[in-house]
């Protein structure tokens, strides 16, 4: 059965386009009664970005969920991985987190967590999915059976405690001027608060949401703010969150940007130097550069691909066994302390590592070097241009070209009508010509 509403992170659309009130409600009721699992009083934890839409998706839920009888505890904005945390904590049934992520404004999303505050499996949503398509008029609660809501008061409090234990007690952040850019979402409020109760020097930007400009020339996607803040105030690091807070990525203090992988390159190498890694290797996707499996590989680890999307990478984490996952775009997964990734926590443990080593930024996030790889974005309307027999032609010739030096990565996005072409090798015009030859095939196949 193909999946009709779930993305790769959740139910992603436009905002009163594909994510309605209606679908919001019919949500709320599917998910409640998928997770309604004995005679308890079920309830659910339910948070959201600053998104203007996150109001009306909010209530349309709240409506759905009582409807079936569960009751809800309302957080508001919060970062994702802090839902996902006070799922589990509150003891909960589910947990719902009303984002899209890194997108603009005018979208949103709904993303749901189970009991253990992790993402649902590809089985639960295809059941929600089928409840969604069905009438549910007669499995509604009955009057006296209604659920409640309420707000919740002091889950701030929560998180930065959850954040802080997951560092040294006795380690401080003292004498790191950090700017922090929490991309006028979810963590626009406890990141910077966090960072000051450790200690370091806080210069926070993107912190005065307004219902539109979330992700807006800001965050993780945009990260030239946060370089020239950190420029001119002469920073030791800049911190770029997304909306939702479930993703990182760093700038040094020279203001040059770095990515998941260097991230990954950073943590890995010091949990292994601490006896930290569970097993000798972490989980990366497909997305991630050569140089990184290349530089583990010469620090005796393994590095483990999955599809894209961090619920794969945390699927293999939990089969494998491993402790430390994550994919270039800054989604890291440290699961001896979270469910999904956090991009505070893991920026937490690079500062660590930034005050332990008492080197510059600069030198202690630059792992390896890179091999080139370009990435292009081709925006389409809708229907198949992976099957156009001149784009599978490009495809081919590119790979033959790139004879074994380099590979290529060609894939729909989960989460916007997007077709998505990696090309990675040594030689940069050639990895470059290659992908605008893919490219150009593709833009007249969705023409």
């Amino acid at each position: 059965m193909s999946r009709k509403y779930f993305g790769t992170d959740g139910i992603r659309g436009r905002a009163n386009g594909l994510i309605t009130p209606e679908l919001a409600l019919k949500v709320g009721q599917a998910a409640g009664l998928a997770f309604q699992r004995g005679d308890h009083r079920h309830r659910v934890v339910i948070g959201k970005d600053t998104r203007l839409s996150g109001y009306m998706i909010e209530y349309a839920m709240v409506a759905g969920f009582t409807s079936v009888g569960m009751d809800v505890l309302l957080v508001g904005p919060m970062p994702t991985p802090a839902v996902a945390m006070l799922t589990k904590s509150m003891r909960a049934d589910l947990g719902v987190m009303i984002s899209a992520s890194h997108n603009l404004f005018e979208d949103n999303g709904i993303k749901l967590f189970g009991p253990q505050g992790f993402k649902l499996s590809d089985d639960v949503e295809r059941q929600i999915e089928q409840l969604l398509d069905e009438s549910l008029d007669k499995r509604l609660a009955q009057s006296a059976s209604l659920g409640r809501a309420r707000r919740i008061d002091g889950v701030h409090d929560r998180y930065i405690e959850f954040a802080k234990r997951t560092l040294p007690r006795d380690l401080s952040l003292e004498g790191l001027r950090v700017v922090i850019d929490c991309a006028n979402g979810a963590a626009y409020k406890v990141v910077p608060e966090a960072l000051w109760e450790l200690g370091a020097d806080v210069v926070p930007i993107g912190v005065e949401p307004d219902g539109f400009n979330i992700n807006k020339d800001c965050g993780s996607t945009s990260p030239e703010a946060l370089s020239k803040k950190v420029r001119e105030m002469r920073a030791d690091i800049g911190i770029a969150l997304d909306g939702d807070a479930d993703r990182v990525i760093l700038v040094d203090e020279r203001g040059h940007v770095v990515d998941g992988d260097q991230l990954l390159a950073v943590i890995a190498q010091s949990w292994k130097e601490d006896g930290r890694l569970s097993r000798p290797g972490i989980v990366a996707t497909v997305m991630s550069n050569l140089g990184l499996e290349r530089f583990l590989k010469g620090q005796g680890l393994d590095l483990v691909r999955t599809p894209v999307g961090d619920r794969y990478v945390l699927e293999q984490m939990l089969n494998g066994g491993y402790n430390l996952g994550g994919e270039q775009s800054g989604h890291i997964i440290l699961s001896d302390y979270a469910t999904t990734g956090d991009g505070f926590v893991a920026a937490l443990q690079v500062l660590a590592v930034v005050q332990k080593l008492r080197r510059p930024v600069s030198e202690v996030c630059h792992r390896f070097d890179p091999l080139p790889q370009i990435l292009k974005n081709v925006r389409h309307k809708g229907g198949k241009p992976l099957d156009d027999s001149d784009v599978k032609s490009a495809i081919s010739d590119g790979e033959k070209r790139l004879n074994g030096h380099g590979r290529l990565l060609i894939r729909s996005s989960g989460t916007e009508p997007v077709i998505r072409v990696m090309g990675e090798g040594e030689d940069r015009h050639l990895v470059e010509d290659v992908v605008d030859t893919i490219v150009s095939a593709l833009g007249q196949a969705a023409a």
